[in-house]
């Protein structure tokens, strides 16, 4: 009978054969999956033999990451910011990088924001992460797409986040009032780039992922409305691609936004424009990269 040592090992080779990357982890991750315990648990579980229940279902995940399913769709969850997401081809799979930006903006935005908008929320990560976060704070999350929405009140429901309502929009379309903090992760990345990607990115909805010939299209939408939408010293948060921030920044600054800064991820890239809503109109700053 084969061990969970032996079949960790088989999987492995098997998706190294087939391109996918980290194939140790990922095959550590689908035998902690069909074992439910955790991925450290299994050093604990190596020579425990494997009937032929648990390997008949990870045999059919085993062939769907071979053929570049992604990971996270298999195992139908992601962790992200202190909680456990639903994720599934409805939205985009969230990034480490989007974490950064919900963890530095807990960190630093003072004093808490009492009304929050993710626009172009997805699968919800940000905006319930912020929600949770900030329990006395209202956050609206808003996308164009309806089954991203649909994705995102699962999310909530199962966290049991209430502060949150859902809004589906095209950008501020839809949109009244004003904010002290709009966070936008928004599509950014070129069409020209497509032939690029990994075939995993391909299970992302496009309309998560494209925007125009060098990503910006909607941003370049979004930054001349934004002012439109935040309270007199707001703040507005965006990630963006790895060579777009300063360009980002001076549509920001063009739109009359101040106090810009460029805050580079953990891998050193610029990724992270934020600004403010001036308290005054004399106010118009330059992107800082800090």
């Amino acid at each position: 009978m084969t061990t969970v040592l032996e079949c960790i090992n088989a999987g492995t080779t098997y998706l190294e054969k087939r391109g996918v990357e980290d194939a140790r982890r990922n095959m550590q991750f689908l035998v902690a999956h069909h074992l439910g315990c955790s991925r450290m648990d299994l050093y604990l579980r190596f020579d425990e033999p494997l009937d032929e229940s648990t390997l008949a279902p990870l045999r059919v995940d085993l062939k769907k990451r071979g053929e570049r399913i992604p990971l996270q769709h298999l195992l139908g969850k992601v962790s992200f910011y202190q909680h456990e997401f639903h994720v599934d081809a409805r939205a985009l799979i969230p990034r480490p990088e989007t974490e950064e930006l919900v963890e530095m903006l807990v960190s630093e935005v003072k004093p808490t924001p009492r009304q929050i908008l993710d626009l172009g929320c997805g699968s919800g990560v940000i905006g319930l992460s912020l929600a949770a976060a900030w329990p006395d704070a209202q956050v609206t999350l808003a996308d164009v797409s309806t089954a991203a929405l649909t994705l995102a009140r699962e999310n909530a429901q199962g966290l049991d986040i209430t502060n949150v309502e859902f809004l589906e929009t095209s950008l501020f379309s839809g949109i009244a009032g004003r904010f002290d903090l709009i966070v936008a992760n928004l599509p950014y990345v070129p069409e020209v780039d497509r032939p690029t990607l990994t075939p995993e990115v391909g299970h992302d909805p496009d309309l998560a992922l494209f925007s125009g010939a060098d990503g910006l299209d909607l941003i370049r939408q979004f930054c001349p409305q934004v002012s439109q939408h935040l309270h007199l010293g707001g703040t507005v948060a965006m990630e963006v691609g790895h060579d777009q921030g300063e360009a980002v920044c001076a549509l920001l600054r063009a739109a009359g936004l101040s106090e810009l800064q460029l805050r580079k991820d953990i891998s050193g890239i610029a990724r992270f424009p934020l600004a403010k809503m001036p308290a005054s109109s004399n106010s118009v700053g330059t992107a800082a990269s800090l």
